[in-house]
């Protein structure tokens, strides 16, 4: 479908790891670190998977999400959580130095470097999500997030779908669900500097009840994922 792509991978939720500087802010919030709050269970493992099975650059992080949000704007009332939102300004730009700034900056030099060699580049961000939020039960398996403004990301992310659908037909697949895709987050801000024809954003959104149903059921569904992606990105001969 696209020729010379450049496949990148990332996971901003990967891990609900504290800082040993911060472990005292932390304190008593150990549930909290567990649950969809504090990370995204199962997205490391399928963005380690695909970026294993077509040699793609990972950029991933396995500190929590409730330290920064890594996958929102600066300025974005979500960036501090509750637990950190009430550090003084000049810990939260140290968290910012340490922990939000090199990970953004790591991911725009891949894409930056990507499409100045002339290559349109496919950004996927592995996220999760819970099965039920506020007694309201999510109707998908799986969500494709993406900006329906650009025709790109609509055309391949149609695709997308279709290819999951004929590789297993009983997966429920809904576009920009559980969430938009064009709301605040890292490939809404990628898009911003990089053209329509440059650059691709689509976060793949898995319902954590497949992530939690065991490994065999798991490691079958990533495998659909995989195999998926070699099919939109490099056509079915891969």
């Amino acid at each position: 479908m696209v020729a010379r792509a450049f496949l990148l991978v990332t996971c901003e939720h990967g891990g609900n790891r504290v800082p040993k500087e911060y472990r005292r802010v932390f304190a008593g919030w150990e549930s909290v670190l567990a649950s969809h709050r504090g990370y995204d269970p199962g997205a490391l493992t399928l963005a380690r998977a695909l970026a294993r099975a077509f040699d793609a650059p990972l950029v991933a992080s396995t500190v929590t999400r409730l330290l920064v949000e890594l996958n929102r704007s600066p300025g974005h009332p979500q960036l501090h959580s509750e637990v950190t939102r009430g550090l003084s300004r000049p810990e939260k730009a140290r968290i910012a130095a340490r922990y939000y700034e090199p990970y953004r900056r790591e991911v725009e030099q891949r894409v930056a470097e990507a499409t100045a060699a002339r290559r349109r580049v496919i950004h996927i961000s592995a996220h999760s999500f819970v099965p039920v939020l506020n007694g309201c039960t999510r109707n998908a398996d799986i969500g494709l997030l993406y900006d329906p403004g650009r025709p790109a990301e609509r055309v391949l992310c149609a695709r997308w779908s279709q290819c999951l659908r004929a590789r297993a037909s009983r997966l429920r697949v809904r576009r920009n669900y559980p969430y938009r895709g064009y709301a605040d987050g890292l490939t809404t801000h990628l898009r911003r500097r990089y053209g329509r024809h440059g650059y691709v954003g689509v976060e793949i959104e898995v319902n954590q009840k497949h992530v939690l149903a065991g490994e065999r059921q798991w490691r079958m569904l990533r495998e659909v994922l995989v195999q998926s992606v070699g099919d939109i990105v490099y056509g079915a001969s891969r």
